[in-house]
């Protein structure tokens, strides 16, 4: 019940409610954008300080290689099931998605362990930011393979090079912010955490609701579009999360 309670949460189910009476209540774009960078930033930069202090030690690197396995192995068994009940291009990104993990999921997670005094390794935020481009390049791959495969009679449809993959999926901004500030936090360690605390320490719970509001704003305004759906391709949305999530821990 403690957890249901958690002030970000609550936001998550305001923001939802509102949506759904039909509220006027909306966050402005560009203030959504920028709390999302914000706390991919605060993110990147908690990681690299946890790094900063454990080291890379066989325990971390460990924990980082079976992060990036299984970023790869979601998608490929997210396509595998998913092309049964749509068509490939959907299929890629669907695997993507799924296999690309949630930085406001890990984010909430993290909050909880640190709310219960459960300690947990802070490397871990490391461990998410490699997760990111390993899901989308599978995810590319996969809708390259639909292309090239694909029978146009007016004209080919293009393909794209494996090198143009890679630096989009490296290249992504938000991407690029999250390990940017990790590579940050690893080289400033204890004294650049101390400074950024009040940054990224005292700041992110309040950010954190605010985000998780306006999640729930749109969450209820786009839940129209599950309706007449595959039931599926439902199961699929509900039990996928808790299936990855298995592989992980029995890892």
């Amino acid at each position: 019940m403690n957890t249901l309670l958690d002030p970000a949460i609550l936001f998550f189910v305001f923001g939802a409610f509102a949506g759904l009476v039909k509220s006027n209540l909306e966050i402005p774009q560009p203030i959504t954008r920028f709390l999302s960078l914000y706390l991919l930033m605060a993110l990147g930069l908690k990681g690299g300080f946890a790094l900063a202090k454990s080291g890379l030690n066989l325990q971390v690197a460990t924990s980082l290689g079976i992060a990036i396995t299984i970023a790869i192995i979601v998608p490929l068994i997210g396509y595998t099931l998913l092309k049964k009940v749509l068509n490939g291009f959907d299929s890629a990104a669907m695997a993507a998605t799924y296999g690309s993990v949630s930085a406001v999921t890990f984010i909430t997670a993290t909050q909880h362990l640190e709310k219960i005094g459960i300690n947990y390794g802070g490397y871990m935020s490391a461990a998410m930011a490699l997760m990111e481009s390993p899901a989308i390049i599978v995810g590319v791959i996969f809708a390259n393979n639909v292309r090239r495969n694909s029978v146009n009679s007016t004209k080919p449809t293009a393909t794209l090079s494996s090198g143009h993959v890679l630096h989009e999926a490296l290249t992504d901004g938000a991407q690029l912010l999250l390990i940017g500030a990790m590579i940050v936090g690893i080289l400033t360690g204890e004294n650049g955490r101390t400074a950024m605390h009040p940054f990224s320490g005292d700041l992110f719970k309040g950010m954190l609701s605010f985000f998780l509001l306006d999640m729930g704003l749109q969450c209820s305004k786009n839940f129209k579009e599950v309706l007449g759906k595959s039931p599926l391709l439902l199961a699929y949305a509900v039990l996928a999360p808790v299936l990855h999530a298995t592989i992980a821990l029995g890892i």
